[in-house]
């Protein structure tokens, strides 16, 4: 697409004909470039510090090294390289996901999503939002709640607890799936708008996603409140 930079994207699976369908898929766009596939966890690792994609879709379950095990390789807090990962999965792996989420993961799509599902997802990664499949997003950050003990640092931070009413609304759009756009529309607000919102309670909340903000509104009762 003329004008639109070009997203670089690693894809790692252990299985070659889900590589080879997703590499299929988005070759066909014109404003993504398939750079390297990995068969596993520990392939991956290299091809992105050689190729440095801006998105890496990465399996859950790999031989060798599986996917979260990349996934925190790729996005510890020290790392010179993050891209951006997104998990592709299987409705089966509802504990990797809430794991995954922990990690650093930037967002989730199933294995089975149509072509443009899986391009807007490595889009929405490259511009910092992120994508989940709509068929898994209230039912995995649901399980979220109860899940256990607050993920990463979120709730341990003093900002956790000083959201402005406004960021809250945001918050609680975000974690219903709602895109930039849709959050935009939803509150008649400008898109930038929502970003500066939710760079702010990224700060506040110590959150290095938005998956984060999203998992944190479902698990201190946020978000859901009317489901």
């Amino acid at each position: 697409m003329e004008g639109r930079p070009v997203i670089r994207v690693l894809l790692a699976d252990d299985q070659e004909i889900v590589r080879t369908g997703m590499a299929m898929i988005l070759s066909a766009e014109d404003d993504i470039q398939v750079v390297a596939q990995a068969q596993d966890g520990l392939q991956a690792l290299e091809l992105a510090e050689s190729h440095r994609p801006d998105v890496v879709l990465m399996d859950i379950r790999m031989p060798r090294l599986d996917g979260l095990d990349a996934l925190r390789h790729l996005t510890r807090p020290h790392a010179a390289y993050r891209p951006q990962v997104v998990m592709v999965t299987t409705f089966d792996d509802e504990d990797y996901l809430t794991r995954a989420v922990a990690a650093g993961a930037a967002g989730f799509i199933l294995k089975d999503s149509g072509p443009r599902l899986l391009a807007e997802a490595v889009r929405a990664a490259a511009a910092g939002d992120s994508l989940v499949s709509p068929s898994i997003t209230v039912r995995l950050l649901r399980r979220l709640r109860t899940a256990g003990p607050a993920l990463g640092t979120a709730a341990a931070r003093p900002g956790a607890t000083q959201l402005s009413p406004r960021e809250r609304e945001v918050v609680v759009l975000l974690a219903e799936g709602l895109t930039n756009a849709e959050i935009a529309t939803a509150l008649s607000i400008t898109v930038g708008t929502v970003k500066t919102h939710l760079t702010n309670v990224q700060a506040k909340l110590g959150a290095r996603n938005r998956v984060e903000i999203a998992a944190w509104a479902w698990r201190n009762g946020v978000a859901g409140q009317g489901g």
